[in-house]
């Protein structure tokens, strides 16, 4: 199975409407806590690599599936907050895109080299 960007928007809709009146709106002025929710989700993926290193994620299936598990909460979470701005598949797919071909040209060394310039 290989999910596009539509059906993760569609599945999204899918449970936030399963859940509305119980869970926050998903509009624009509820974008932020569900940016929070997700950093919150970052947490968790931290907290089992952090614990339970890259080996174990590597090659225990139950930490490799509980590692992804959190993974889908972060991208969920993101989908939420494309969806309180009414981003579409099409758009957020065009800009993607677009990004990617900026950063293929890019030389993040060269970018960043005065980060790690040493003061006098």
């Amino acid at each position: 199975m290989d999910l596009r960007i539509s059906e993760l928007l569609a599945m999204q809709r899918e449970l936030q409407e399963l859940h509305r009146g119980d869970w926050a709106d998903v509009v624009p002025s509820t974008a932020r806590d569900h940016l929070l929710w997700g950093v919150g989700e970052i947490g968790e993926v931290i907290d089992i690599i952090k614990k339970r290193g890259d080996g174990e994620i590597m090659d225990n299936p139950e930490t490799r599936r509980h590692f992804i598990e959190e993974m889908a909460d972060v991208q969920m979470y993101l989908l939420d907050v494309l969806l309180c701005y009414g981003v579409t598949a099409e758009e957020y797919s065009e800009v993607h895109a677009r990004k990617h071909a900026r950063n293929m040209k890019r030389n993040y060394a060269e970018e960043t080299h005065h980060l790690f310039d040493e003061k006098p």
